[in-house]
């Protein structure tokens, strides 16, 4: 799978398509929120599934478009995304995540009687009445909101965010942490309430920067054999729902880490930055790789 750039043509991701068909809630996961690679491949998919297969709902992980203003602009045009970005969190604030709100104004002028929408958060009297406590209360709460949309719009929904929500972790540990929080997360109990009507799709990475030096992957980590099947590649994809050799199969379905970096992250420690208390099998459903990663483009300031 050759690096691409918006607009080129969906080829090398149309694979996914028939992977999650049947799927009425699709989430890419990233190993990292601040790389143009990774972004761009989940943009794309983005687009694949709105275009080609149907959804017409967003749930962009980590704050809410419509306190934004920006589910106003993607229906209306009214508004400036770039200024309505500067109230988001700081991982929205990137010329990717413009890019992906210039797309959906784009596909809804070209739709108006079929447009493509945000996900919206239910309000706190309608969530889950089951009482978690820190993380693990947030992860049950990220998972309500997206049974709670999807059964409100009956739209079929794509969900970005970071792969510590989307793998089906049943339970997952996030390190570093202190403890390591291990419970379940979004993705597990996305699975658990709607079987395979939930696909996860894990975007992995190998090496490059993300604005410090991104080192390969410790030989600890899965990625570092999904590093070495990309020798000579920029990506490739993998369905992990399909038959495999029986070595293949066993190596998927051992206990592993796979590589996850938060807001804070320190290359001198990279082996520190994991999930892990499952397998790459039972996280994800598939598997999109790409090697070498740059930072995302942050939003320039507006002028004062």
């Amino acid at each position: 799978m050759a690096a691409r750039e918006l607009g080129e043509s969906l080829e090398d991701v149309r694979p996914v398509a028939s992977m999650v068909r049947g799927a009425e809630v699709v989430a890419l996961g990233a190993a990292a929120r601040q790389t143009r690679e990774l972004s761009v491949v989940a943009h794309r998919i983005v687009r694949l599934l709105v275009e080609e297969e149907g959804f017409r709902s967003l749930a962009l992980e980590g704050d809410d478009a419509a306190r934004l203003g920006l589910d106003t602009y993607i229906a209306t045009g009214h508004g400036d995304p770039r200024e309505l970005l500067g109230g988001a969190r700081a991982f929205w604030q990137s010329e990717e995540i413009l890019d992906l709100i210039h797309w959906m104004r784009s596909y809804n002028q070209r739709h108006p009687d079929d447009p493509v929408r945000f996900a919206q958060a239910p309000d706190r009297q309608v969530r889950h009445t089951t009482r978690l406590d820190g993380l693990a209360g947030l992860e049950r709460e990220l998972a309500d909101g997206v049974v709670w949309w999807r059964e409100r719009s009956g739209d079929k929904v794509v969900y970005w965010g970071g792969m510590a929500h989307t793998a089906v972790g049943d339970p997952r540990t996030v390190s570093p942490s202190s403890p390591p929080e291990t419970h379940r997360n979004m993705g597990g109990y996305l699975r658990e309430h709607m079987g395979t009507r939930y696909r996860s799709i894990g975007l992995t990475l190998g090496h490059g920067s993300i604005g410090v030096p991104l080192p390969s992957p410790s030989t600890q980590f899965a990625d570092s054999a999904l590093s070495a099947g990309a020798a000579g590649q920029a990506g490739y994809l993998l369905d992990l729902r399909a038959p495999q050799p029986e070595p293949v199969h066993h190596w998927l379905n051992a206990p592993t880490k796979t590589r996850l970096i938060g807001p804070s992250y320190d290359p001198a420690d990279d082996a520190a930055y994991h999930l892990s208390g499952g397998s790459l099998a039972a996280w994800f459903d598939i598997i999109l790789h790409t090697e070498e990663v740059t930072p995302a483009r942050l939003l320039a300031p507006l002028p004062g």
